[in-house]
């Protein structure tokens, strides 16, 4: 069950609140053996049972206002429980106000002004008492001291607090009363009736009825901008016609809490007389103009106060450098792009304004680029001109920004553009003839000659590969005899080389690189092939088989220098190795015949005798190479009396003139025209290549 009961506050502890066991219908002698308790729902224990009589009582003094504060109830609720059966039974005591406070006003003395030409039906506020107690024990009304100049106006405030002012009846005069004391009284509608009292001393003061006047309340002042802290901007003129105090006046920035002037930080305003000065760098480019405000006080009571408007115009002057964006950069680039490329995109700002903001780009004329005016401030780096890596593998760009102030301001940004390399030039032989020489002979795998190209381009354009072309100027194709190593040029024997079968070879070299498309250029090497003294003589008169002797007679009357015959040999070599000497084998006798060095003939030295038996002669022809090689033939030579033989008739050659007796001769003079020649036709050819 619930029960609820009611107490004033401030009862004395002990006193009733109710009867519990009336209530609860429970008779008092059962209250004990039914363990009737109290628990509280508060941390404070406010009440007490008396189970002797069953009623529940106060256990100290309740305070509502203490309690509950402002609200307009105050309860205060508990738990009564009671066991066999187990019951619990709710309790709600409402604290009733009692008028124990009295009104009291925040201030004991309240001082007000109010200027001596104030209308009537002006009205001063007064501060609100206050009363601790709710409802009728609130503050009721408040009354005024009687005065002929003042009179109480009490309003409602939509909560219902009661808001007191003190209005004018009647004007006032300062020169008769100054000053005016009055009681202000709140009182409550408890019963009884409480009243608090506050003094209020309302001063009456001297007119200020001038307020100080800008002249002009609103002007204009033009600054450059940049000018040295504490430069004067403008002095204030202001007026005011009152006297003394009223007519003292005092400057000072207008500005609003919320929003606070940023001009405040940039100019300073002497108080006393008006200045305005800057106090921190005045930038345009942050900001072209200020409004300032300010406010004109005078010290009159009430101060009067008059408004200044003044607006600074700043002039710029040149004092930023343009700056230069490089919005972006195609590097590298292709050497064979054609003109007008985009090579970069580039922007300029000057935070100048007017001519000092107009800003003019330039490069090096000698560059092959120029600039082309995109839009405002925007330009594009363009090709002006063929590009060669080879030449120049890129360049320092300079650009250049220039405004148009007096004096002008300069930037410069450089940045570096690569040129990318392309394949436009063929490898290019150190010589397009070249001569080499080798010995006949030379073992398979002899270098013969390195062959050297060069490429200006670069990366895989600069790569080489030589290679050997097969002209077909040789019975045998040329790859036979040679074979190249295609990284370095150089010039193998695939086999050994024959001199008796070719004495010189033209080898075509082939250098390619590796760019797409491949280039190439060619080469020819002459490779003579040196004489190797590797054939003996071979004798070709007279002709005998191997191990066999030519006989041959003469007259026994033959004298000295006649002429037995001649020994004609031949060497497939050339030069020394070719050139042959005759000359007899030594024999334990001396012979009566001698042997002709250069021309191989055999003549009678000495007087023959005709009982001489037959000579046999050894000649050993012998070439002049190194080693030296050699043949012979053995010669049988034979008396005959009366015998008279012509040499030329007992030759087995050809009948010819005595011309051509010496055929040693030529075949000398028949290499050398060979020789000669072939030099002619090397020069010719040449000639024509080049």
């Amino acid at each position: 069950a619930q029960l609820r009961y009611s107490v004033p506050e401030d009862r004395e502890p002990g006193s009733s609140v109710g009867d519990l066991a009336k209530d609860l219908g429970v008779e008092v002698r059962s209250l004990a053996t039914r363990n009737l308790r109290l628990v509280s729902e508060g941390g404070q224990r406010h009440f007490q049972v008396d189970l002797a009589a069953g009623v529940l009582l106060l256990d100290s003094r309740l305070d509502r206002e203490a309690l509950c504060g402002q609200s307009p109830t105050c309860s205060l609720h508990l738990q009564l429980v009671m066991e066999n059966p187990l019951q619990l039974h709710r309790v709600e005591v409402d604290i009733l106000d009692v008028n124990d406070n009295a009104p009291q006003f925040p201030k004991p003395e309240v001082v007000l002004e109010i200027t001596e030409v104030a209308n009537p039906g002006t009205r001063l506020p007064l501060e609100v008492a206050e009363d601790p107690d709710m409802g009728s024990n609130s503050i009721s009304t408040y009354e005024l001291s009687l005065n002929e100049h003042f009179a109480l106006s009490i309003n409602v405030r939509g909560d219902g607090v009661k808001m007191p002012e003190i209005v004018l009846e009647k004007a006032l005069d300062r020169e008769k009363v100054a000053v005016h004391h009055l009681t202000l009284t709140a009182l409550d509608g408890g019963n009884p009736v409480k009243s608090g009292t506050a003094k209020v001393t309302i001063h009456v003061l001297d007119a200020n009825d001038n307020p100080p006047v800008c002249d002009p309340p609103i002007s204009k002042v033009h600054l450059e901008e940049n000018v040295p802290v504490g430069t004067l901007v403008t002095k204030l003129n202001v007026t005011d016609l009152d006297e003394g105090p009223n007519g003292d006046v005092e400057y000072s920035f207008k500005t609003s809490n919320n929003a606070p002037g940023k001009f405040t930080k940039l100019f300073s305003l002497d108080p006393r007389t008006g200045e305005i000065r800057t106090k921190a760098p005045l930038d345009y480019e942050e900001s072209s103009a200020y409004e300032i405000a300010v406010r004109a006080r005078d010290k009159g009571s009430p101060a009067m106060e008059g408004h200044c408007h003044l607006r600074v115009e700043l002039i710029d002057i040149n004092d930023n450098s343009p700056e230069i964006v490089l919005t972006s950069l195609s590097s590298p680039v292709l050497e064979d792009a054609t003109p007008g490329t985009v090579i970069a995109l580039i922007g300029v700002k000057d935070s100048d304004s007017g001519d000092n903001g107009q800003v003019h780009l330039q490069i090096a004329k000698e560059l092959p680029f120029k600039l082309v005016s995109s839009f405002k401030e925007h330009f594009s780096l363009v090709t002006n001109g063929p590009l060669d890596r080879e030449k120049a593998s890129g360049y320092n760009i300079t650009v250049r920004a220039v405004d148009s102030g007096s004096p002008q301001r300069a930037t410069q940004k450089t940045f570096y553009l690569r040129i990318a390399d392309v394949n436009d030039n063929a490898p290019n032989f150190s010589s397009p003839f070249d001569t080499a020489h080798i010995q006949e002979n030379s073992l398979p795998g002899t270098s013969v000659f390195s062959v050297s190209a060069s490429d200006p381009d670069e990366g895989s354009n600069a790569k080489l590969s030589y290679s050997i072309l097969d002209n077909g100027m040789q019975d045998v194709p040329i790859s036979t005899y040679f074979r190249i190593d295609q990284d370095n040029g150089t010039i193998y024997t695939v086999r050994a080389l024959d001199y008796e079968q070719d004495k010189v070879f033209q080898v075509p070299v082939e250098v390619k690189d590796a760019g797409s498309p491949a280039l190439s250029s060619t080469a020819v090497v002459h490779v003579f092939v040196l004489d190797e003294n590797d054939n003996a003589p071979t004798i070709v008169y007279p002709s005998v088989p191997k191990g066999s002797a030519f006989h041959q007679t003469i007259p026994a009357l033959a004298e000295p220098g006649y002429l037995v015959t001649k020994i004609v040999a031949v060497d497939a070599d050339s030069g020394h190795n070719a050139w042959l000497s005759y000359q007899l084998q030594e024999t334990i006798e001396t012979l009566p015949f001698q042997v002709e060095r250069r021309s191989g003939e055999i003549r009678v030295a000495q007087a023959l005798r005709e009982s001489e038996d037959p000579h046999r002669l050894v000649v050993e022809v012998r070439d002049n190479g190194t080693p030296s090689l050699s043949a012979s033939v053995v010669i049988v030579i034979s008396l005959e009396e009366n015998s008279v033989q012509d040499f030329s008739k007992s030759l087995d050659l050809p009948r010819s003139s005595p011309k051509d007796t010496n055929l040693t001769l030529y075949l000398i003079i028949s290499l050398v025209s060979i020789s000669l020649v072939s030099c002619v036709m090397f020069a010719v050819v040449a000639a024509r290549c080049l």
